[in-house]
């Protein structure tokens, strides 16, 4: 029992440990594939034991619809469905995946399609992460957003925390000692290219170091965009020592232009990413990056649905979880030896 002599929950076990509720649920779900310290996971099951917190038994068998807008063979997507897949196999669940692409007609065919059969419920997912309305034929079936979030209402919702990704990516140039740091952002309508930046700009505020605009770069997501990019910080009369590029993509682009002026990586420049794409670790040198936390998203939002089903009386908390994007170190940053502490309350 919790403090307050109800019935423990996954948000009780967070609160006494410190940790997120996605994090708790990751732990007590037992999801192999995720990025959590053989500390923080006994910290949990220790509140767990001691709120003696009993898990939900979910029903098994049925069928879970995810409808997405995107290619399914695209890594992002990829990574989304096959956390969501993982899931729900565990139980005995058959994990559905159909690409709508946002199509208001595709979608109604897919819900029509899923909802003949003994279905659990629809997680709705995006490739990029934003804000979203409610499909109309959605709100009488248990559902979760995936990768975006109720633009009004309440629905159960997991992003990417990339306002943090942006911080610990800027952070670790900033640890190692640059302090006339680039960033090349996607287009200025992407939300994860805002809140990126925001991470940006207050890790710069950390170390007491003024945001200079002409170091804020913004273009698409592609290779020639980030070659273009960094062309044009390179002319600069003064030049980043280093660069926090929107994805790994631009980074490409980026290392192409560095070595083009006969510099190199991370000698004369550093580079650090996001997203962790398959290629990053192969490029020359690797590239350290952020991780999007894609399959442990797709692990929340089956096991969040698959609660949901199993005590239909309880009510959910229907809360935007952000789950941490963790930083991947290769080989992209040299450490300048410059002093690295952080002058803000020091």
């Amino acid at each position: 029992m919790s403090r307050n002599g109800k019935k423990a929950t996954m948000y009780d076990i967070a609160a006494a440990v410190g940790v997120s509720q996605a994090t708790v649920s990751l732990v007590m779900n037992n999801a192999p594939t995720t990025r959590i310290s053989a500390v923080t996971r006994e910290k949990v099951m220790q509140a767990a034991r001691e709120l003696g917190y009993e898990k939900v038994h979910r029903p098994q068998g049925g069928i879970i619809g995810m409808l997405i807008n995107g290619l399914l063979s695209s890594q992002h997507s990829a990574s989304l469905i096959e956390g969501a897949r993982s899931e729900a196999a565990e139980t005995d669940h058959l994990l559905v995946a159909i690409p709508t692409f946002g199509d208001p007609d595709t979608e109604d065919a897919a819900i029509e399609y899923l909802g003949g059969r003994p279905m659990v419920g629809i997680i709705y997912a995006r490739v990029i992460t934003q804000a979203i309305d409610l499909p109309k034929r959605l709100q009488a079936i248990p559902t979760v957003f995936l990768n975006c979030y109720p633009a009004k209402g309440h629905v159960a919702s997991v992003v990417p925390a990339d306002v943090a990704g942006g911080f610990t990516a800027t952070s670790a140039l900033l640890g190692a000692g640059h302090r006339r740091i680039a960033m090349i952002n996607g287009e200025e309508w992407i939300e994860a290219g805002r809140d990126r930046e925001k991470g940006y700009r207050e890790a710069l505020t950390t170390y007491d170091i003024a945001v200079d605009p002409v170091l804020i770069r913004s273009g698409g997501w592609t290779m020639q965009s980030g070659r273009e990019q960094m062309e044009a910080l390179l002319d600069l009369a003064e030049p980043p020592t280093a660069v926090f590029c929107y994805c790994d993509r631009m980074a490409l682009g980026v290392y192409d232009a560095i070595k083009a002026r006969k510099l190199r990586v991370p000698e004369d420049i550093s580079v650090v990413g996001f997203d962790d794409e398959v290629f990053a670790k192969d490029m020359d040198p690797p590239l350290t990056t952020i991780n999007l936390p894609h399959e442990a998203m797709g692990r929340w939002a089956v096991s969040t649905l698959l609660d949901g089903a199993a005590s239909p009386a309880v009510a959910v908390k229907h809360r935007k979880i952000k789950m941490e994007c963790e930083l991947v170190v290769r080989g992209s940053i040299r450490n300048t030896g410059f002093d690295t502490g952080r002058k803000s309350g020091t």
